[in-house]
């Protein structure tokens, strides 16, 4: 079976919504019954994502195999409702350590080791083993950064040599560009996707279709205008104009007649009826159009400047709400803030608090676990967010007042949340944490079984420090539970208050399992309890 691919690139500049055409193409090719995944490519030198700053480059997104990956892979997990192996982000890293060590094993035979053909032809391999091992029909490929960056050229060569090799009958090059729109004048321009595509044909490549950015749908005139000077059919420059939800790109894609477009490109004939399948999508995506009343979360972290920085547990949310029919309101509220000003709290309905790491900030949140336990306000806290709520549990209801974690304060009296013992060995920082899916056992009888209706999970982790179990007498004396637990009762990995409204904290990321239609269980009861306050 010969699989076919659609290469994603950009141009003109970054942040221009790649990942969401990529995403939408995929979710257009599943609904069309074609075995589909996805694969995002990085050109930094970066191992993985692991040790960079989500302020800067977004969240940290974590699949079932332990992979720290770019936050597109999350986009296409949510869209396909499929998981996404570690192996479908690629960065140059990745590449260049593969190259250098089959030179180190005497692989090239001697041979002067070039970027052509020995980096192109591994970037090739790794690409084409994804489809074979998987059997796909179509693989879909993000190329990140945009055209014309140094890091770039050496995968947009890659590309530019599979079309040449697999055959163009074979291969989809979609280009997304921008048509901005200038308000002094009041017509949108195309120079910059012109400018852009002749910069992509300048290095071998000439754009099958267009994925055009604009603020408005792309007039008619723009479209002949781009046609003409890019080499590039009418029907095969498309809008993608802003819309409210990213879910309703699919179907923005679809009036515009781009599955025709492809299949005919791709020479696939005798389609099945699949509008079963969009009825299924078309209900999900429904669904968060028909939220009525909004319910006002309070969202406290670290790296709130940037949006994405906590892009999963953002979708989780608006999943969460749109399953119950509400709106979820969030305001993203710096930890650093709440110092001299936690009862603005008392303006929110739920409070939740996502992950992160170090001491900046992190007064802050202890505060916000107390006031929201104190007050009675529904509280979620996920990794970081769960270890600071067992150190405020430990200081305001057990009367530790010096109570910390080790990766806080080193030499706290009261280690709540301590080291790992097994990273106390571990000296490099990338891909050293506890990641992935692990097994979890939920205990009867608690909230956490209520939740997951099971007594076994699976979830997925990104975290160096723990529960210190010998606190665990002394929090249930006061009043706090832990309900789930994993290793053999070595990590706790959930923690409760059964008085409470809802106060549960968790040690893994419920945010990556959560799906549109699908919300994760823990955030669908937060959001729930919020929407009662």
């Amino acid at each position: 079976m010969q699989t076919k691919y659609i290469f994603v690139t950009g141009g003109v500049m970054s942040g221009l919504g790649k990942g969401v055409v990529t995403s939408s193409l995929a979710k257009l090719l599943q609904l069309s019954n074609q075995k589909v995944s996805c694969v995002k490519i990085d050109p930094y030198l970066n191992y993985d994502a692991g040790t960079m700053n989500p302020i800067a480059h977004g969240e940290v997104f974590v699949t079932e195999d332990g992979g720290e990956c770019d936050m597109d892979i999350g986009n296409y997990e949510r869209f396909l409702n499929q998981d996404i192996p570690k192996s479908h982000n690629i960065t140059t890293a990745q590449i260049y350590s593969r190259v250098l060590e089959a030179e180190r094993h005497g692989e090239y035979l001697g041979a002067c080791v070039q970027i052509i053909p020995h980096v192109t032809d591994a970037i090739k391999d790794r690409i084409r083993k994804i489809a074979e091992k998987e059997q796909l029909d179509i693989l879909v490929v993000e190329c990140g950064g945009t055209v014309g960056d140094i890091e770039s050229l050496p995968f947009l060569e890659a590309l530019r040599q599979i079309r040449l090799e697999d055959g163009p009958e074979n291969i989809i090059f979609v280009h997304v560009t921008l048509a901005p729109s200038l308000d002094v004048v009041g017509e949108q321009k195309t120079k910059p996707t012109q400018h852009s595509v002749q910069e992509l044909r300048r290095i071998g490549i000439q754009p099958d279709l267009l994925a055009v950015r604009c603020s408005q749908p792309l007039e008619m005139a723009a479209k002949k205008k781009i046609s003409l000077f890019s080499n590039v059919s009418v029907k095969d420059v498309f809008s993608c104009h802003d819309v409210d939800s990213i879910l309703t790109v699919p179907q923005m894609l679809n009036d515009q007649g781009v599955v025709d477009v492809i299949f005919k490109k791709f020479g696939k004939v005798g389609l099945l009826n699949t509008s079963a399948n969009w009825d299924k999508w078309n209900a999900i995506v429904g669904s968060f159009s028909n939220s009525k009343k909004s319910i006002k979360i309070a969202m406290v972290g670290k790296y709130v400047t940037l949006a994405d920085s906590y892009v999963s547990v953002n979708h989780a949310l608006k999943h969460a709400g749109a399953k119950i029919g509400k709106n979820v309101s969030i305001d993203w509220i710096d930890s650093d803030d709440l110092n001299g000003n936690i009862n603005k709290l008392s303006l929110y309905q739920g409070i939740i608090v996502p992950g992160g790491f170090g001491e900046r900030g992190s007064e802050g949140i202890i505060k916000t676990a107390n006031y929201a336990r104190e007050k009675n306000i529904p509280y979620l806290g996920i990794c970081f967010g769960f270890q600071l709520a067992a150190i405020a549990f430990a200081r305001y209801a057990c009367s530790l007042p010096n109570a910390n974690s080790t990766e806080l304060v080193p030499n706290t009296e009261n280690p709540v949340i301590d080291l790992l013992p097994e990273q106390k060995s571990v000296t490099n920082m990338g891909g050293s944490l506890r990641l992935g899916s692990h097994e979890i056992m939920v205990d009867d009888n608690t909230l956490a079984f209520k939740l997951y209706k099971s007594n076994t999970i699976k979830k997925r982790h990104r975290h160096r420090y723990e529960f210190n179990k010998k606190y665990l007498d002394q929090f249930k004396e006061n009043g706090m539970n832990f309900s789930g637990y994993s290793d053999d009762k070595k990590r706790m990995e959930i923690l409760e208050i059964p008085t409470h409204r809802f106060y549960v904290g968790v040690q893994f990321h419920p945010e990556f399992n959560s799906r549109p239609g699908f919300p994760e269980p823990s955030f669908e009861a937060f959001v729930t309890a919020a929407a009662k306050a």
